[in-house]
């Protein structure tokens, strides 16, 4: 379910130049504000739960998700190039398969390492806030990755439906309005955060055993319907 060469094409696709610039300005940028923060205030066990959960887990993550999930396969089916690719003795599972770990890859890489970096700089781990956020992000890489690649299959418009997902429904809606957060990919996360961080300085409103359900059902409902939309469109083609 993996191929190399599909991998590669993937990898090249997601970090040329435009999409690179984004993709290490988001990290760096948390990474800045994290020395300035612990430079102003010190040690502060509270402000790192903050920004961490407030710019990292809340804007970054999903942010980097959008990038990498619509990129690993969006741009070649607008621009058609996706049929090449198609016309390959290559299984249409394993190349939805092989660029959803890319885009996993990239977005883990991009976002959990920077939040894990970020956290021992805002109070080396107190409270253990940086691994329980790092565990946040690697988690909702995942998710993300499959709903953002979904996307990519089904809209010529993911990158824009990617981004009120990411910046309206889960930093606003997803943040502020309770029944939203039930359906907030980082309120998932945040509940396995919340089993590793001290008491008090990670707040999940959904319980972990309805987190990881609706965490496994999208993104496993997310590949396979992916599959399938890839599977139709090569039939079209093919006809």
């Amino acid at each position: 379910m993996y191929n190399p060469t599909v991998a590669r094409l993937t990898y090249r696709a997601l970090l040329g130049r435009r999409r690179a610039l984004v993709l290490f300005a988001l990290p760096a940028m948390l990474i800045v504000i994290a020395g300035a923060v612990r430079a102003f205030t010190g040690l502060d066990d509270r402000i790192a739960a903050d920004l961490l959960g407030g710019f990292a887990l809340a804007t970054m993550v999903p942010l980097i998700g959008v990038i990498a999930g619509t990129g690993a396969i969006g741009p070649e089916i607008d621009d058609g190039s996706i049929v090449y690719l198609l016309s390959k003795p290559v299984k249409r599972p394993t190349i939805i398969m092989t660029k959803l770990i890319v885009a996993i890859a990239v977005t883990m890489a991009f976002s959990a390492i920077p939040t894990l970096i970020a956290g021992f700089i805002l109070n080396n781990n107190g409270q253990q806030i940086a691994v329980a956020y790092t565990i946040a992000a690697l988690v909702a890489s995942v998710a993300y990755s499959a709903l953002f690649l979904l996307l990519g299959t089904v809209s010529r418009h993911a990158v824009v439906f990617g981004l009120v997902y990411a910046l309206i429904w889960e930093s606003l809606f997803g943040s502020l309005v309770s029944g939203a957060k039930t359906l907030s990919i980082q309120q998932w996360a945040l509940a396995l955060a919340e089993k590793v961080a001290g008491e008090g300085y990670v707040d999940a409103t959904v319980g972990l055993p309805t987190a990881v359900a609706l965490l496994v059902a999208v993104t496993v409902g997310a590949t396979v319907y992916a599959g399938q939309k890839l599977r139709r469109l090569t039939l079209a083609g093919e006809e």
